[in-house]
């Protein structure tokens, strides 16, 4: 009888099976644990006490702990009738983690880990075993350096699992991407044309520069850095960079905002109030050409016109036949509206006067008069964008 009993509580228990016990002793390299319903005693070695890695058996259990163990291996000696079975908690606690984790990427959640470890390919983290946030997949910016995670609690997503090789694969970059996601909708319906905000300067193009307004990105088109005219973006602003912005456009379906750090900046004709006066004489250079006549700049970021018929005392077809981009001339001030940015100029007034009479000087006088009067005439009466030219163009991207 006392044998069959013996052999039947052995081979009730078999290798596969979860149970319980408790901790009896605490040993260098083992924990011994009654476990319940046997005769028998289960040995926990040390490497498979926990998911982690630990230096003594203490720094898992302590006596007395009611624990839960898979047996990997039944050990009976039917001579000596003594038994036991080999346990691991770890085994139990891989399960339990894998059955989380799958609950939580099933549900898209987000779940907390602490970082244990920065190595080369990324962070190694605890949820509740060895789980990798691989470099690609810690941050939507670029990190050279990961040694500041180490110790933190990281907020992350499940990528993968795969149990038979024993991986788990998190993001958290995902969550990052989920929150830009939230402050790029509340930005765009907070935002209005018109405001003026701050902003970082994210990345440059040969037709702009990107500000990072907040976890969105809005252009600022070449035209709009400066009231002077830019060649290069690189000329006027730099990656990192702290601006001030006005919004100068939202399309919240396309995610599209136009901004201005040009209308931001104190306009060039506020600063020439006095400067110039009907009758001086100056300096200038010729920076745009058109139909009606040429545009002169006198001082950075203040441009002139200079009409078609105050370019030569000689009759012309159009300016490029006397005037080219970038030469330098010498130009009469006729007339400066302040209140509208426009100032007349003459070439013509400053060279000798070969040939002209009493006709064409009235009809030079006339057009002035027509063009400073903001008359209906389009051609003699240039609008800002004719002013400033390519630097108020639509621009796409």
């Amino acid at each position: 009888m006392t044998e069959e009993f013996n052999e039947s509580m052995i081979h009730d228990i078999k290798e596969g099976d979860k149970v319980t016990g408790e901790v009896l002793e605490i040993e260098e390299k083992q924990v011994i644990v009654h476990v319940n319903g046997s005769k028998f005693n289960g040995i926990i070695p040390i490497s498979q006490l926990s998911t982690h890695h630990i230096d003594t058996p203490s720094d898992a259990v302590k006596v007395g702990d009611e624990i839960g163990a898979y047996v990997t291996k039944v050990e009976y000696d039917e001579e000596n009738e003594t038994g036991a079975y080999i346990l691991s908690k770890r085994q139990l606690e891989t399960e339990k983690s894998y059955e989380f984790l799958q609950e939580q990427l099933d549900n898209n959640e987000t779940i907390e880990a602490k970082v244990t470890e920065v190595v080369k390919g990324g962070l190694v983290v605890d949820v509740g075993q060895r789980g990798f946030v691989p470099a690609s997949l810690i941050s939507t910016d670029f990190i050279e350096d990961f040694s500041d995670f180490e110790g933190q609690v990281l907020k992350l997503k499940v990528e993968e699992l795969d149990p038979a090789n024993n991986r788990v694969i998190l993001s958290r970059k995902a969550v990052e991407e989920l929150e830009n996601a939230e402050k790029k909708d509340a930005l765009l319906s907070s935002l209005n044309e018109g405001d003026v905000i701050d902003g970082k300067v994210a990345r440059l193009t040969n037709f702009g520069a990107f500000i990072d307004i907040g976890g969105v990105d809005g252009l600022v088109h070449v035209s709009e850095l400066s009231h002077e005219h830019v060649k290069s973006p690189e000329d006027v602003v730099s990656i990192g960079d702290d601006v001030k912005v006005k919004v100068k456009s939202i399309d919240k379906d396309s995610e599209r905002i136009s901004l201005s750090i040009k209308d931001t900046l104190p306009s060039p004709f506020e600063s020439i109030q006095g400067e110039f006066s009907e009758g001086d004489v100056i300096d200038g250079k010729v920076i745009r050409l058109a139909e009606f006549g040429a545009f002169v700049e006198i001082k950075p970021g203040v441009q002139g016109l200079v009409h078609i018929s105050e370019i030569s005392h000689k009759h012309i077809g159009t300016p490029s036949e006397v005037l080219e981009p970038g030469q330098e001339v010498k130009v009469k001030v006729l007339g400066v509206d302040i209140d509208n940015e426009r100032i007349s100029l003459s070439i013509k007034a400053t060279l000798p006067n070969e040939e002209s009479d009493d006709h064409s000087q009235e009809s030079s006088n006339e057009e002035t008069q027509s063009y400073l009067d903001s008359s209906s005439d389009e051609d003699d009466n240039p609008t800002l964008g004719d002013v400033f030219g390519d630097k108020l163009k639509d621009f796409k991207f």
